[in-house]
């Protein structure tokens, strides 16, 4: 017998996709008294040129990380009175990784995201990190499509 999600975990990258993904994360947890845990995943973007990557690193990586943690932050304030949020988490690296093993981590139950519903020569030349998660997760994969109206 399957037990419902106690643990679910959404995978947040500040998209109108992701927002509509915890929307629906949150409503299902509310209705299955389960904790909603909030992730995101900073990239180092590869700029080719090591030297490059370094000023990168040195001069922009605390700012960025200083902005994804009051937006992260700002987002679970937001959810808090619809559903409760027991973590976030907050990492750098590729996002299929993170994801990965954050849900091994907290022992999610289901990973809730958003997909940008990207098809054809858009979606192979920018891969999907939706389709990477489901093959690679460690438990069931929830992904929210786009809505017809938006």
């Amino acid at each position: 017998m399957t037990t419902l999600p106690r643990t679910i975990l959404v995978a947040i990258d500040f998209s109108d996709h992701a927002d509509h993904a915890l929307d629906y994360a949150a409503g299902l947890a509310q209705r299955l008294d389960a904790k909603l845990h909030l992730v995101h995943a900073i990239a180092v973007p590869s700029l080719g040129v090591p030297e490059l990557g370094v000023a990168y690193s040195s001069m922009m990586m605390e700012s960025t990380v200083k902005e994804a943690q009051d937006a992260l932050a700002a987002l679970a304030a937001r959810y808090r009175d619809r559903s409760p949020i027991a973590t976030t988490h907050l990492e750098v690296g590729d996002a299929r990784d993170v994801i990965d093993r954050v849900a091994e981590t907290i022992g999610a139950d289901l990973i809730v995201m958003g997909t940008h519903g990207r098809r054809g020569i858009r979606r192979a030349l920018l891969g999907s990190v939706a389709e990477a998660i489901v093959r690679s997760a460690p438990c069931p994969v929830l992904v929210v499509r786009p809505s017809k109206h938006s």
